[in-house]
């Protein structure tokens, strides 16, 4: 008998034959059975909600003897290898996505040259990045929601358009968008900032407060950018549309033609939640980001001064999850953690892998754990690499090397 199953209820010993729910945006290449909770934890961590079961084909898998349970105390024993070679799959997975990133930063970089020198952009290789980066999301959405987290200070203008490009395109899978509106959205979010190598150094990466005459200066950064798009071969009307908006706001007092609420899209309210938030948490030449969990209240404070949607606020909030996929937490083991995945039953206890030690000082990977499951280990707070002088891309190198 063939029916339908919430991912709460699968069991090992079922034979899944396909996913259903979120619909279209997972398939399997092959029908199989599940052979342990880890292949389950693994469609969970994904975000599956429900699949497809032959309960005809159920059979029984035997458990693994004692010698091979994960419950042993013990780091270093065998029990927990399963987890350890889950988490050496992420950052497999991390790995691949960060060449995606570079990939991206790369054609970015191209698309401000064209743009600084009147030439028309090439929308080919903006296409298949993105078409790349859609993939990725749908094979793991959580790998390359790290990925974005591991920036350069000093190449916010380059890596911040990307980074917006990856979070619309999480997002619109979140709110089940259709794959074709969501590659336009990415297109969109790719472009959306090339107006800003228009603008003055001195003013772009000015460390204070701009006057009001430098702010002018700044928002003209929207316009440039939509000039450019405008004539951009081949653009599709969303991806430009999206640019447009992402500086207006609902109460009509954004840029850069003032706009309001009824004449801004959903695209248009997702890409301006999207791209404060990017600005909101990224390390700059001149100042700090803000740790996650601030930049929501920031983006909830928005919404309640009908800056911002507060529904679609609150389903992005919901989409990152209360600690995003590649945050760094302290745990209450004096210990820091990176974020690898949400427990979508239990949003404030997500599955960490922790890597350094406060108490001394250094670093010292141990096994992924998964907050939910345990009450030996509690985050204290979400933090940043720069409070403990870290640097994210050594973290992750680290984390790559010691799987």
């Amino acid at each position: 008998m063939i029916v339908e199953q919430d991912i709460s209820k699968v069991r090992v010993g079922m034979y899944v034959l396909d996913i259903t729910w979120p619909k279209g945006k997972f398939h399997l290449v092959k029908a199989h059975w599940l052979e342990s909770e880890g292949i389950i934890d693994g469609l969970k961590r994904k975000g599956i909600e429900k699949v497809l079961i032959d309960t005809a084909k159920t059979r029984v898998i035997p458990k693994p003897s004692k010698m091979n349970k994960s419950s042993s105390p013990s780091p270093k024993s065998k029990p927990r290898r399963p987890k350890r070679e889950s988490g050496k799959l992420f950052q497999q997975e991390v790995v691949k996505a960060k060449r995606v990133f570079d990939k991206s930063k790369d054609i970015q970089k191209q698309l401000f040259h064209d743009a600084q020198n009147g030439c028309p952009l090439d929308l080919g290789p903006v296409s298949d990045i993105t078409d790349e980066s859609i993939d990725l999301i749908f094979d793991n959405p959580d790998a390359l929601a790290c990925v974005i987290n591991i920036r350069h200070k000093d190449e916010y203008l380059l890596e911040h358009s990307v980074a917006v490009s990856v979070l619309i395109t999480i997002f619109a899978f979140y709110l089940k968008i259709d794959k074709e509106t969501v590659r336009k959205l990415a297109v969109g979010g790719f472009l959306h900032d090339v107006g800003k190598i228009m603008i003055p150094d001195s003013i772009l990466n000015k460390p204070g407060k701009l006057t009001d005459e430098e702010f002018e200066v700044m928002k003209s950064h929207a316009q440039h950018s939509i000039d450019t798009i405008e004539r951009t071969p081949d653009i599709d009307a969303l991806s430009l549309e999206v640019a447009k908006l992402h500086h207006e706001k609902l109460n009509g007092k954004g840029y850069p033609n003032g706009v309001t609420a009824s004449e801004i899209s959903i695209y248009g309210r997702m890409i301006s939640i999207c791209d404060i938030f990017d600005a909101l948490t990224s390390n700059r030449c001149y100042k700090q980001g803000y740790p996650q969990v601030k930049a929501f209240n920031i983006l909830r404070a928005l919404a309640k001064n009908n800056e911002l949607d507060d529904e679609l606020v609150d389903h992005f909030i919901k989409c990152m999850g209360v600690y995003p996929v590649g945050a760094l937490v302290e745990l209450d083991s004096n210990r820091l953690a990176i974020v690898e995945s949400h427990n979508l039953e239990d949003p404030i206890r997500p599955r960490v892998k922790p890597f350094y030690s406060l108490h001394p000082n250094h670093f010292e990977v141990d096994n992924d754990i998964d907050l939910a499951s345990t009450t030996d280990e509690l985050i204290v707070k979400c933090v940043t690499a720069d409070d403990y002088d870290l640097d994210m891309e050594q973290i992750m190198a680290y984390l790559a090397k010691e799987g």
